[in-house]
């Protein structure tokens, strides 16, 4: 099978010849490497009977090499398979997709190396044998080299892209935008290269779309195409290339058609680094976020076993002492020193309802049951509070994941802070709406006011809820003036369906 597959693409080559000796691409080179790299250099028997069945046909045609310069050239395309797929594997390691510029120029480094063996001992082989003279050296290696590696390079990448995973390569091109872009390439390739106007570079735009749009896989079958148009049409003698003398013709071709390879591969190689960078830092900020919310959970539960109780016990005692003064001294000699216990109870107890409000807010509990609910909550123990706080918003689960609830609880938790603390309100109001596409939350009070834009030393309420809004991708908005209220508006889109991500 393997044998067969190499013959087929050797004929495609064959068929593809400016002249009857002459090949600007040479594609069993990449499927010969392709083949060992994926499967194992054990396949090696499959390549050597397809490169003998080429040599064979070779030899039965009247004007064929020596025997022994065809023996040297199927000596040296073994070498550079074998070579190839050895160096391969060593450079860019098993299973490579390609999608790092290191992959890319480690696959570039490898077929470099090898096709530079088949053409040294190919064209020592046919000079040998006085197929070529002494004066035909060096453009027969440079033809050699450049045909070896363009063939590599074009079937290569395409094979090891598509291997690795072909349900999602497929995915990813029969889509409407996939198959405008494969229309584009195969367009203005041919365009490029039939126009007699200088346009020979009008696919580069299809292949840039291609690299930032799509994966390897993708920029790899528009890299074929667009080779495989430039190929064929100049092997017809039509096209701007064509019209060059045969040695002038055959290096135009295979520069354009390298250039155009190594621009797209790298460029999608970088993308895909790009596209890679931004899904870790996105992981490595849910983690973080993740992991702050599980380090309040933790402090909460301390605070619950130590301080909370110790503010419990302080209240418990100064009432105790304040009884015993006023059972032992009597009213009129316990004032002073009564009015003080009296004090110490009343700011134990201040502080036992903040370390209560505190633990609910960072509590292993977190949100509870949803959004509006925990809001509900929250302003009953605001109860101490005098300001009249009422809560609305629908009672079916909202659109979010747990951590946007979580956040957004922390928005409408510190915006009540900042009513309570600094606005001077009689009313205040949250509100939750939630359609398919958007949640918004919104705190608005009555209160004084302020300036949003006015930088404020040691307060940094605002800058908690911006911080918060930032991780969510939300939209914040502060409306408030001097004497009008404050409204803070906090949108974002909407999930399918409410997880605990």
């Amino acid at each position: 099978m393997l044998g067969c597959a190499y013959f087929g693409a050797a004929r495609l080559g064959q068929t593809l010849r400016y002249t009857a000796s002459v090949s600007a691409i040479w594609p069993p080179v990449g499927l010969g490497i392709a083949a060992l790299y994926v499967f194992g250099l054990r396949w090696w028997p499959g390549i050597f009977l397809g490169e003998l069945l080429v040599n064979g046909q070779l030899l039965l045609e009247a004007a064929h090499p020596p025997v022994g310069s065809v023996i040297g050239q199927q000596a040296g395309n073994m070498a550079e398979v074998i070579v190839g797929a050895w160096l391969l594997r060593r450079l860019i390691g098993p299973r490579a997709a390609l999608d790092s510029a290191w992959q890319v120029s480690g696959m570039l480094l490898a077929v470099g190396a090898t096709t530079a063996i088949s053409a040294t001992v190919g064209t020592i082989s046919m000079y040998a044998g006085g197929v070529v003279d002494a004066d035909e050296l060096a453009s027969f290696w440079r033809t050699w080299l450049l045909g070896d590696t363009a063939g590599a390079l074009i079937v290569l990448p395409l094979i090891l892209t598509w291997v690795a995973d072909p349900r999602r390569a497929w995915r990813t091109i029969w889509t409407w935008e996939g198959i405008t872009l494969v229309g584009c390439v195969a367009v203005l390739a041919s365009v490029a290269v039939l126009s007699d106007a200088p346009l020979t570079y009008l696919p580069f735009p299809a292949l840039i779309w291609a690299a930032f749009r799509f994966r390897p896989p993708a920029v790899t079958l528009c890299i074929a195409i667009t080779a495989a148009i430039t190929i064929g049409v100049t092997a017809d003698k039509v096209g701007a290339f064509s019209k060059q003398p045969i040695d002038n013709r055959t290096l135009s071709t295979q520069l354009y058609v390298l250039v155009a390879a190594l621009t797209a591969l790298f460029l999608s190689a970088v993308v895909a680094e790009h596209r890679r960078s931004v899904e870790q830092l996105a992981e490595s900020k849910r983690r973080e976020s993740e992991g702050a919310i599980e380090e309040r959970r933790r402090i909460a539960r301390e605070l619950h076993d130590s301080v909370s109780q110790a503010l419990f016990s302080t209240v418990l005692h100064a009432r105790v002492a304040h009884k015993i003064l006023d059972a032992e001294a009597g009213l009129e000699r316990s004032g002073r020193l009564s009015q003080a216990l009296g004090t110490i109870e009343q700011l134990a107890k201040r502080a036992q309802s903040e370390m209560r409000r505190f633990i609910f807010e960072w509590g292993p509990e977190g949100i509870g049951d949803g959004l509006v609910p925990a809001l509900s909550r929250h302003v009953a123990s605001l109860a101490e509070d005098p300001i009249d706080v009422r809560v609305e918003g629908p009672s079916e689960p909202l659109p979010l994941t747990r951590t946007a609830e979580t956040q957004l609880f922390g928005i409408g938790r510190e915006a009540l802070a900042n009513v309570a603390k600094h606005a001077h309100a009689e009313t205040a109001c949250v509100r939750v709406h939630a359609t398919t596409k958007r949640v918004v939350l919104e705190v608005a009070d009555d209160g004084c006011g302020f300036d949003p834009d006015a930088s404020r030393a040691g307060h940094f309420g605002l800058q908690s809820m911006r911080s918060r809004a930032d991780e969510l991708g939300a939209d914040l908005h502060i409306i408030s003036a001097p004497g009008r209220g404050t409204v803070v508006r906090v949108e974002l889109p909407a999930v399918n369906g409410r997880n605990g991500g």
